[in-house]
């Protein structure tokens, strides 16, 4: 035999044989197409062979990914117009039903993925209000919607274990926003005419209370200015009864010249008596 024809043969088994083996890795799997069709599915990790240029091999990973969607308006239950802004978190659970319904592109099966999640979560969204899909439990409305989902993820040979909400926005085109807003002063004014009322009860009971106390505190300072006076008043009467029964001729002379001085204050009085008026006696009289 001819060595060149040995060297020709050797290097077709080669390549027969390069041909026949492929590797699975951990984390992946496999099918083989017989002429394009499926022949086996859900090959596990190692090195297979398979029949060279009549059988194919395609490798996919199993691993989850996550699915990217375009945002998606909804219309909750106070007809509010929301966008939700979400994805996917999925794996394939069955090869052959991921080829045959998407020919294992991964971009076609989100593409008929993305209606399947859309429609599960409408129902919900619309049921629920705007403060509730906000600040709700979300864990709850994704549990609720899963079997749903992947009932119908099944037919495209994924299975879905979750689904994320990214953002949730009032679109700018909408007058949701100006609704937000209105309902926001509202609910400020509100509060500010509440805390305007509170202050102004709390200025009048601060008031009646210290008008209440100034009368107190006024009256009480007159009882006391009365009882002092009363008392001042006694004590001098006392004085003057003292003074008067030591010397009751001199007590009688003090008490006229102040009758002289309160008659005769201005300067220009005038007092017509008798003679013998007795208010006169110490003016005609030397003693």
């Amino acid at each position: 035999m001819k060595p060149g024809l040995v060297i020709g043969l050797v290097v077709a088994v080669l390549l027969g044989l390069m041909g026949s083996v492929y590797v699975v890795r951990e984390g992946q799997t496999a099918l083989v197409l017989n002429l394009g069709r499926v022949a086996r599915t859900d090959i596990g990790p190692g090195l297979h062979f398979k029949i060279p240029l009549i059988e194919s091999a395609r490798v996919f990973d199993r691993r989850f990914y996550t699915a990217e969607f375009q945002p998606e308006r909804y219309l909750t239950s106070e007809r509010k117009d929301v966008s939700v802004d979400f994805v996917a978190v999925a794996y394939i659970s069955n090869v052959g039903d991921f080829f045959r319904a998407t020919g294992g592109n991964e971009d076609i099966a989100n593409d008929r993925l993305a209606p399947i999640v859309r429609d599960s979560l409408r129902n919900e969204i619309n049921a629920r209000t705007l403060t509730q899909l906000v600040s709700g439990n979300r864990a709850e409305l994704i549990e609720k919607q899963l079997p749903g989902i992947n009932q119908g993820a099944q037919t495209l040979g994924l299975n879905v274990i979750d689904i994320r909400f990214k953002q949730i926005e009032l679109p700018t085109d909408s007058d949701v926003i100006a609704q937000v807003y209105d309902r926001m002063r509202a609910e400020r004014k509100q509060v500010a005419s509440r805390l305007r009322a509170e202050g102004e009860e709390q200025a009048r009971i601060i008031r009646a209370e210290a008008d209440r106390e100034r009368t107190v505190l006024l009256a009480e300072a007159e009882r006391d200015a009365q009882v002092l006076r009363g008392e001042g008043d006694a004590e001098a009467t006392r004085i003057y009864g003292v003074a008067a029964n030591r010397d009751a001729g001199f007590y009688a002379f003090q008490r006229s010249l102040e009758a002289y001085r309160a008659a005769f204050a201005d300067g220009e009085g005038m007092i017509v008596l008798e003679r013998n008026d007795p208010f006169l006696q110490y003016l005609r009289s030397d003693r």
